[in-house]
């Protein structure tokens, strides 16, 4: 029933420092009602949505959910006992339906089909024996079209995964599609992306990274060089990913998360099994620095499963 992850919501101290590093990454920003919203140039949906407070915390998650699918979720969210949020959360829209996660998240879900992502501009490959790009220079071409297209997925961290699991999988329809043993639990839509969601073992909940597809691997590379041109800190990357075999580079943001370009992401289909794997994160490229699954929100109470 849910179809994708439509936006992630986070509160952070400085709204101005969160538009020049949003903007800096590739994304479009605007200001609504005093909320700074971000979106990938050429599609017509939020994918991140900014307030300020104090502390960064992730303030809420919204799903899509394919057309009738909200009437199956309350009936699955009274059967679970699950009450729906009489309100959302400051700054959110009422739309659809509003619940909270094992981990006290507030998660939307609207009845709304996606917004197509721009099509990217198609460059030919030569290799493995393959020569798909005759009498056309690629560099020429492979630099004209290098930011976001679309939000892909979001990480969290929890110290609860398998309550988490079992409220995504058994209430909300998401279904497992992989996992690194012990560590981290990826979640997919249906036949797709490997995972639209997930979570890593912490010690209590946050926000790790969000993931926005871009054209290709050079759209990688020419994105982390912006970011470093304009005294951005390298990150963790150029690398390909072991468990969704997508190339990668990560950019950590001001208050201590990620955000992630991907592309060449593993699709799966309605016959895809989930299986468990004793791997590190990168099939190749330098080690995650060590800061990299370093949970720095404020530890706060969880609720219990």
């Amino acid at each position: 029933m849910i179809t994708g992850l439509h936006h992630y919501a986070l509160e952070v101290p400085d709204l101005e420092v969160a538009d020049g590093f949003l903007h800096d990454f590739g994304l479009e920003t605007s200001d609504k009602d005093g909320v700074l919203i971000a979106s990938c140039p050429g599609r017509d949906q939020e994918q991140v949505r900014m307030t300020r407070a104090d502390h960064k915390k992730l303030q809420h998650v919204t799903f899509t959910v394919a057309g009738g699918g909200l009437d199956v979720l309350r009936e699955r969210l009274e059967t679970a006992g699950t009450p729906v949020l009489a309100e959302p959360p400051a700054g959110a829209s009422g739309e659809g339906l509003w619940v909270t996660d094992p981990d006290g998240t507030p998660v939307q879900l609207i009845e709304t089909d996606p917004a197509p992502a721009r099509t990217a501009i198609g460059v030919g490959s030569n290799v493995g024996g393959r020569r798909d790009r005759v009498g056309q220079r690629a560099w020429t071409e492979l630099g004209k079209d290098t930011t976001p297209q679309r939000l892909g997925h979001s990480l969290l961290f929890t110290a609860q995964p398998e309550a988490m699991e079992a409220f995504y999988t058994t209430v909300l329809d998401l279904r497992v599609s992989d996992r690194i043993k012990g560590l981290v639990t990826f979640l997919n839509a249906g036949p797709g992306d490997h995972h639209v969601f997930g979570f890593i073992r912490s010690t209590h909940r946050g926000f790790h990274h969000a993931s926005f597809e871009v054209p290709s691997i050079d759209a990688i590379a020419l994105g982390a060089d912006r970011m470093r041109s304009r005294g951005r800190d390298a990150g963790w990357g150029l690398g390909r990913h072991t468990v969704g075999s997508n190339f990668f580079h990560y950019i950590q943001d001001p208050w201590g998360s990620w955000i992630e370009w991907f592309s060449d992401i593993d699709q799966i289909d309605d016959c895809w099994i989930a299986q468990e794997f004793d791997v590190p994160p990168h099939l190749w490229g330098a080690p995650p620095p060590r800061e990299f699954l370093q949970n720095r929100e404020p530890a706060v109470p969880q609720a219990q499963s």
